[in-house]
């Protein structure tokens, strides 16, 4: 089993993943989709182009493992007025998180994880780990960028698994403490050979184990990323390219695109009143080196579509199965009810009304209480830079509406004009 963390090792095989010719686009209504009614997602993206929400976009809906429609919108580089396109390279950021799920679910199935197992059994230091518990506040904000409040440990009654990960119910760096004392580990992650996310169990952990929801946004990931590694026996990149990216033909997708990649990749911003700025280091989650199970891929649109669609399809696309239909159904049932108690982390704070939460995905359990269309069952997930995905399995349909600026006033919207072309 390899001792080392992310290794570069996996870097040409992520090249070899560019490989599969582009998807053929099909007449939306031999799918059960209105043309007419799709051109509302056109007029959709305009309005928030003009409004300012994003510089542009590239959007996507396929049913029954089809493209229906596919479109570019406004433009992927404001300064050069460089347009969009529609095999643009999008940093995907928390999309990362259900590509990990799938890859857990993988050795789940071949019966080398089980999801009750304890992160102890392939991570030794995280047996015994201790809770934090908040004496003092203090004046800071903690998490990342900020010192940690006065606090007390108490131990945990039980060692954290990898449901609890997969769930956000463990308490690893999921709030002030646990990312704030995260931070002397995270900085070390370019350094090749540091085992980094094998020392996180030495950090205490925000709540006991299985008793709240919050979000972990680096950590919970990175620890199962980890522990397919040491299952496998590849770097998790490897594992990623050789068992899920190549097998699906999901072309140009990776955690460092090379020199032609790049000059397809969407420059992200941060929007306000004076216009689109250039975010800093956007690259922050993605590495040549690190290959992060929380964020960091990047890739098109197509590409995240073909993952979607094997997820819908009951985990098998074009003659090729990930998963079993089981196991895909498991991945999208709310594991975790709305009405679980959550810490105030600022960041996905709590489950709004009609979600649940999934195996690495948000589940729309009751469409009615979640005022929407979409259809019970629904999963989906994020990312940081402003990409959203979903999956219906009770319709076989997914969409993707991709930008590189954070705007999740448009994801619900952007539902509600996708289902609205459904007719049949």
């Amino acid at each position: 089993m390899p001792t080392k963390l992310f290794r570069a090792i996996a870097l040409p095989v992520l090249a070899a993943a560019s490989f599969a010719a582009a998807a053929q686009v099909v007449v939306p209504e031999s799918v059960g989709l209105s043309s007419e009614r799709l051109e509302r997602i056109g007029e959709l993206i305009d309005r928030h182009i003009d409004a300012g929400s994003f510089s542009g976009a590239v959007t996507l809906v396929a049913r029954n493992g089809r493209i229906a429609h596919l479109e570019a919108h406004g433009l992927m580089d404001v300064e050069a007025g460089t347009p969009m396109r529609t095999d643009a390279i999008f940093r995907l950021a928390s999309m990362t998180k259900p590509v990990t799920a799938v890859a857990v679910l993988m050795l789940v199935e071949e019966g080398r994880i089980q999801l009750t197992d304890p992160v102890s059994k392939y991570l030794p230091s995280f047996a015994g780990q201790k809770v934090a518990v908040i004496r003092n506040q203090g004046t800071g904000t903690g998490g990342f960028g900020g010192p940690p409040p006065e606090y007390d440990t108490v131990p945990a009654e039980r060692d954290i698994t990898i449901v609890d990960l997969l769930t956000h119910t463990s308490g690893l760096m999921s709030g002030r403490v646990g990312n704030a004392e995260s931070q002397a580990h995270y900085a070390k992650r370019e350094d090749v050979g540091v085992s980094l996310v094998d020392d996180l169990g030495e950090i205490p952990l925000d709540f006991q184990p299985g008793s709240q929801w919050a979000y972990s946004a680096v950590g919970g990931f990175d620890v199962l990323a980890r522990v397919v590694e040491v299952v496998s026996g590849q770097s998790f990149a490897e594992f990623l390219a050789e068992r899920l990216f190549e097998p699906l033909g999901m072309r140009d997708i990776s955690y460092w695109p090379d020199a032609a990649q790049r000059e397809r990749l969407v420059k992200t911003y941060i929007g306000g009143p004076n216009g689109f700025q250039p975010r800093p280091d956007p690259d922050s989650m993605s590495s040549p080196v690190y290959f992060s199970g929380a964020g960091g891929l990047m890739g098109p649109a197509e590409a995240y579509a073909r993952f979607a669609m094997m997820l819908a399809n009951g985990g098998e696309l074009d003659g090729v199965r990930i998963l079993s239909p089981r196991s895909v159904e498991l991945m999208g049932s709310p594991v975790i009810q709305e009405g679980l108690a959550n810490l105030n982390t600022g960041i996905h704070p709590s489950r709004p009304p009609g979600e649940g939460f999934g195996l690495g995905v948000s589940v729309v359990s009751d469409p009615v209480a979640r005022r929407s269309l979409l259809s019970k069952g629904s999963f989906s997930w994020s990312g940081f830079y402003g990409t959203y995905f979903w999956v219906d399995p009770q319709e076989n349909l997914v969409a993707l509406l991709m930008v590189q600026t954070y705007s999740n006033d448009a994801w619900f919207e952007f539902e509600s004009v996708v289902m609205q072309a459904l007719v049949e």
